[in-house]
């Protein structure tokens, strides 16, 4: 095994400002190119032709990121190594006809996206960001960043029962956030905000994809600040360690694979859409790359038969106050590593031979591992892992960094364990 890396808590700082930054996946997508065009690397549009040249390339498609690097004289049918992740996280999303209200308080139409914790945003001071298509079908990133909206949790003089029975939210009645006060709901009026925000002219917005943010910036926790606290580590935690990790990777002579990070949206929902893993965007870059080289179908199916996926999610670290919840015997803990997740019902994607990947990756690496397995009693969730496996045929390894609240509007992990992991992604797509 190789000496073990030295923490560096300047990934960590990095990794805080990227959350800071990122409140959509359109955001995300946009700040995680940016760091790959610094490293070199130019965007690919998907209705040009492609050229041959080696290099880093990326492509863009709403909320998804498809990002590669082609090594000098590279032939059509090297194996690819790729780092799964995806940029959405649970939230309230502005429905299409946002104005709305009650009872003298001006409100926002939302919608839950995916399966938040819903009373992590109660009484929480949130933004709003997205993106705004306009007329000319162009887009704009925009983003309140700042107190604009609050859900206001019921006072428990109205509530007595709350501690006996617990808390219990309806999504169509409890989550409406306030904006303001007024009896007069005028249609129209939030987009009409949000074009002066975006210093758009007013009626040019004929489309918007909303959500919103809490606005507490990310933060260093504990007495030693040990701990990383912040919104959307689920999963733009692995989104930034897989984009570090490709970046440092392209400086890297003589190459085996191709080094590739997928970074999809609408994870939280399924991952059916045009830009999820379910979607056919990583199968077509994919194709395209080797055909741009001069290659064959016959040389798709040689690097595909090679292809192995590290698909990176974050997980469950144990809880100390429900340290039952969890496998008696699989206890991951913050600042362990990252996590090696199983499931023998195909839950998630890795098996053996998968496993012996991520050990070698690690053993490189200098890096420590733990194994994640849900407690027999319990449903496991999944990933895309065994969703990228299926639709695509390559061999597929579910990990990620233990952290614990998640899907909360604000998770905790270990401050050193986003360094770690992308100390092991490096190591993995170096290969």
């Amino acid at each position: 095994m190789s000496a073990p890396l030295r923490f560096d808590r300047g990934h960590t700082d990095d990794l805080m400002t990227y959350l800071a930054a990122s409140p959509s996946p359109y955001h995300a997508v946009a700040n995680a190119a940016a760091k790959l065009r610094e490293a070199g690397f130019r965007e690919l549009s998907e209705t040009d032709a492609w050229d041959a040249s080696a290099g880093g390339r990326y492509v863009v498609r709403g909320g998804a990121l498809i990002a590669w690097f082609v090594p000098e004289g590279a032939d059509p049918h090297p194996p690819f190594r790729i780092v799964g992740a995806h940029t959405d996280s649970p939230n309230l999303r502005v429905k299409p006809l946002p104005d709305t209200g009650s009872q003298g308080w001006r409100q926002v139409a939302v919608e839950v996206y995916g399966g938040p914790l819903l009373n992590s945003w109660l009484d929480r001071d949130l933004g709003l960001a997205g993106r705004l298509t306009l007329r000319d079908g162009t887009t704009r990133l925009v983003n309140v960043d700042r107190p604009l909206l609050r859900v206001p949790q019921l006072a428990i003089h109205m509530d007595r029962s709350i501690h006996a029975d617990g808390l219990k939210l309806d999504q169509q009645r409890h989550m409406q956030p306030i904006w303001g006060l007024g009896d007069d709901v005028a249609e129209g009026d939030l987009i009409a905000f949000l074009e002066d925000e975006a210093g758009l002219e007013s009626g040019s917005v004929a489309g918007w994809d909303l959500m919103t943010h809490s606005v507490e910036a990310p933060a260093y926790l504990g007495r030693d600040r040990e701990l990383l606290a912040g919104p959307r580590m689920d999963n733009l935690l692995s989104v930034h360690a897989g984009t570090a990790a490709l970046a440092a990777v392209a400086a890297v002579d003589d190459l085996p694979y191709i080094p590739v990070l997928a970074a999809f949206d609408h994870e939280e929902t399924g991952s059916q859409s045009d830009t999820g893993a379910d979607g056919p965007l990583l199968g077509t870059v994919l194709e395209r790359s080797v055909l741009a080289r001069g290659g064959s179908l016959e040389d798709r199916a040689r690097a595909l038969a090679g292809t192995v996926c590290l698909s990176s999610d974050t997980g469950h670290s144990v809880h100390p106050n429900y340290a039952e919840r969890h496998d008696p015997t699989h206890h991951p803990r913050a600042g362990g590593g990252p996590i090696l997740k199983v499931n023998v019902n195909n839950r998630y994607a890795t098996d053996g031979s998968g496993r012996a990947v991520f050990v070698d990756a690690c053993e490189r690496a200098g890096v420590p591992f733990q194994s994640f397995v849900s407690n027999n009693s319990m449903p496991c969730g999944t990933t895309i892992g065994p969703i990228t496996a299926a639709r695509h045929g390559i061999r597929t390894v579910d990990i990620g960094v233990a952290i614990l609240s998640m899907h909360s509007a604000r998770e905790l992990c270990a401050a050193d364990d986003p360094f770690l992991l992308a100390g092991a992604l490096a190591a993995f797509l170096r290969g």
